[in-house]
């Protein structure tokens, strides 16, 4: 269904060109960008800061460490092979356990060393960084699915995209893996986004592919009891990005570890504007708002607790 542009900005719908020169250019120094476009920079960086992330096992930096995986692998029966410089869920590889010496993947299909070797080799030959320059290969920890998550997600782990402006939470998203996004919770690969309550943690609205729907495709799961405990501890630990990183236009990307609890998955200087199909509301409004809002320092649970007062119910 097509919407007027009279409408969009009725609703306060924030384009992508509002969105490079109002915000991106304006608030996040390009010399930053390194932070977070390197998901190990990122992982150093949020150690460093208190931040939990998940337990970093080790790295492949050159071509020729590649013929030592296996024996590298050796004692893990699940892990997560991730590009450094990757974008859109590219180039992640999930493998739940092994049999035997066949890896299985999360899909249940299993997996030769030989070609965990191969696509360790294509990472590290820049197949899937963002401007295909050489990169480096991270193998980490699983995260295990919290239980408030069974049978929201098909295969893959949901994760939480809130977006930060100048160290406030304005809105946020929940993504859950289905079939079509071969368990990767990618909206652009078909993953469900589920609307966040800003204040609550409660569902406030769900889509895939830009239609509202109310249960998941796969488990028939009604989205709309869908909410997050512990809610402004999880604000407050994406809130803590904006010091860590110094960038004020920020999206940062969480997850519920069942032992561990919330972990920052990685971050993005150019988060995309999806959110606002999954939310049904315009973010321009809100980050107006805070642009209002007088330049002192506060804490990050001093910044959630105006969020989530001030968009309260919005």
């Amino acid at each position: 269904m097509w919407i007027s542009p009279a409408k969009l900005k009725k609703i306060g719908i924030l384009g992508m060109n509002c969105r490079n020169v109002e915000y991106i250019a304006s608030y996040n120094q390009r010399k930053l960008y390194p932070l977070v476009d390197d998901k190990l920079k990122t992982k150093i960086l949020a150690e460093k800061h208190g931040i939990p992330v998940s337990r970093l096992r080790f790295t492949v930096r050159h071509q020729f460490e590649v013929r030592h995986l296996k024996s590298r692998l050796e004692k893990m029966q699940g892990f997560a092979i991730k590009p450094a410089k990757g974008s859109g869920g590219k180039g992640i590889l999930i493998v739940s356990n092994r049999e035997k010496d066949a890896f299985i993947r999360a899909s249940g299909k299993p997996i030769s060393i030989h070609n965990l070797q191969r696509h360790v080799s294509n990472i590290l030959a820049g197949l899937y960084s963002l401007s295909g320059t050489p990169d480096v290969a991270i193998i980490e920890d699983l995260i295990e699915l919290d239980d408030i998550f069974i049978g929201y997600s098909h295969e893959g782990i949901p994760d939480l995209r809130v977006l930060v402006f100048k160290g406030y939470p304005v809105m946020a998203m929940l993504r859950l893996a289905t079939q079509v996004s071969d368990g990767k919770a990618n909206l652009h690969m078909g993953a469900v986004g589920v609307g966040m309550d800003i204040a609550t943690g409660n569902c406030l609205n769900a889509v895939q592919n830009s239609r509202q729907i109310l249960v998941h495709p796969d488990t028939g799961k009604t989205l709309k009891d869908i909410c997050i405990p512990d809610w402004p501890k999880i604000m407050e630990l994406a809130a803590r990005c904006y010091e860590m990183t110094g960038l004020g236009y920020l999206g940062t990307d969480l997850v519920l570890d069942k032992a561990r609890g919330p972990l920052l998955l990685e971050l993005n200087a150019r988060p995309g504007l999806a959110i606002q199909i999954a939310n049904g509301i315009g973010l321009l409004p809100r980050l107006r708002e805070v642009e209002t809002l007088a330049e002192i320092p506060r804490t990050p649970a001093e910044r959630v607790h105006l969020a989530m007062n001030g968009f309260k119910g919005q």
